[in-house]
């Protein structure tokens, strides 16, 4: 095992972790996570006590030396992350009952949460794209902080969860559909293009597009491609399976209490049906998101195409006209990055970003046309160029979180007069058969 030093003034030394316990304003005691010094008593005293997550986000988060182009780069914030509680939970899910009497528990979410000492009063849940977990949202792949430790630090409250059959929710009875896997999961190739990192095809060497914010160093490529992983069971492109993930999900707003939810990629279509499901969601923020829903009645607008594929799994997904004005009683902000073809491309990932978009413009006007508030962004013509399908792990991640804040304050969401305590305790009927006479 590697140890790492700390590195303050007075040069490195060793770090001890510890759990304190503070009182707070209301009497309670409060849970604070802080690092203090070795040494003699004069050294203790010029010691600064620094707050932060926990030993991990210590090292992740805190140690220049762990990753030497990121960590705590020039650049980044200095600030120290102070935490009321943290910790994680297991969200929705199914419960079979075998006939040999056994139980099945499955199919469920999982949510690891970080409750800042000066939180907010809604918090976000970050929900990953395709072929990813929460990790999209932690550290940078080049090392540096992700809008995990950005956004605690601004005394937002997070909730990164894995959805269900993927990362750390992957308990499921559902056999593993390989053979009908996305393109986008099927090869790193597909993954590159979708994240418009730049283009790879078959026979040639992969590029990067020029200004890409994309950090290119060779072990941030490296880590890019470690941080995909596979479903665990199948992942049905049907309203049956979309309206189960949207009632997930719904079961850890019971939880959290109203909250934001910010979603990447392919969990946009599960963001809509969450809205749909639950009237805790205070608003959606949705990075590149693929595909939209529609009321019934509304005709499609066609989109031109090159790529068949690319056109028959963005095709609009209707629902009633009822479940789709909830999706006006909320803000919602569509965010794209940069690169996306203006043109119809053989290319699946390439045609894929140009149908999204588009139909992201016709989503957008049936939402405000029933008196909703949706906003859409390409970022290049706000200023903000060479971002991926990540933007929130790309180089310039800082002006995108500040971006994400600034439209939260417009939208009233970033109050802080009844701060977010963290989770409430979970109810459920007894899931296995307990004998209960004792």
């Amino acid at each position: 095992m590697q140890t790492v030093p700390f590195k303050n003034k007075r040069g490195d030394v060793p770090v001890n972790l510890h759990m304190l316990s503070d009182s707070g304003a209301n009497g309670k005691d409060m849970a604070g996570i802080h690092a203090h010094t070795f040494g003699n008593r004069a050294e203790q005293a010029a010691g600064k006590r620094i707050a932060i997550v926990c030993a991990a986000f210590l090292l992740a988060l805190s140690l220049a030396s762990t990753f030497p182009n990121g960590g705590m780069a020039a650049g980044q914030e200095q600030k120290p992350i102070t935490l009321r509680t943290m910790g994680s939970l297991l969200f929705g899910g199914t419960v079979i009952e075998r006939e040999n009497g056994d139980t099945f528990h499955g199919d469920h979410g999982y949510a690891q949460f970080y409750i800042p000492q000066k939180a907010r009063n809604y918090p976000l849940i970050l929900w990953h794209g395709m072929g990813q977990s929460g990790r999209s949202w932690e550290s940078t792949p080049d090392g540096r902080e992700g809008f995990q430790a950005l956004l605690t630090r601004r005394d937002w409250s997070l909730y990164i969860i894995d959805q269900p059959r993927r990362g750390r929710a992957g308990y499921t009875a559902s056999a593993r559909d390989d053979a009908s896997a996305h393109p986008t999961s099927a090869s790193e190739r597909g993954v590159w293009n979708a994240f418009r990192n730049g283009i790879w095809v078959p026979g040639q060497k992969a590029s990067l597009y020029p200004g890409v914010r994309f950090p290119s160093t060779s072990a941030a490529i490296d880590q890019f491609f470690r941080q995909q992983t596979f479903n665990t069971g199948q992942e049905a492109r049907t309203t049956e399976y979309l309206t189960s993930m949207g009632n997930t999900a719904a079961a850890l707003l019971r939880q959290t209490g109203p909250a934001v939810l910010v979603t990447h990629s392919n969990s946009g279509k599960y963001g809509w049906f969450t809205a749909m499901a639950s009237g805790a969601v205070k608003a959606i923020v949705a990075y590149e998101p693929g595909q939209f829903v529609f009321p019934e009645g509304e005709t499609a607008r066609d989109i031109p195409f090159k790529n068949a594929l690319a056109n028959e799994m963005l095709q609009p997904i209707k629902v009633s006209s009822e479940s789709f004005r909830k999706l006006t009683r909320m803000p919602i902000l569509i965010i794209y990055g940069d690169n996306i073809a203006t043109e119809p491309s053989d290319i699946f990932n390439v045609d894929v970003w140009r149908i999204a978009s588009t139909r992201a413009r016709y989503f957008v006007d049936a939402i405000n046309r029933n008196g909703g508030d949706a906003t859409l962004v390409f970022l290049p013509e706000i200023g903000i160029k060479g971002n991926t399908h990540a933007p929130f792990a790309d180089l310039n991640n800082l002006e995108i979180a500040e971006h994400l804040e600034q439209w939260l304050h417009a939208k009233g969401l970033d109050g802080r007069d009844v701060p977010h305590r963290g989770p409430a305790p979970q109810t459920t009927t007894l899931t296995i058969p307990l004998q209960q006479d004792r």
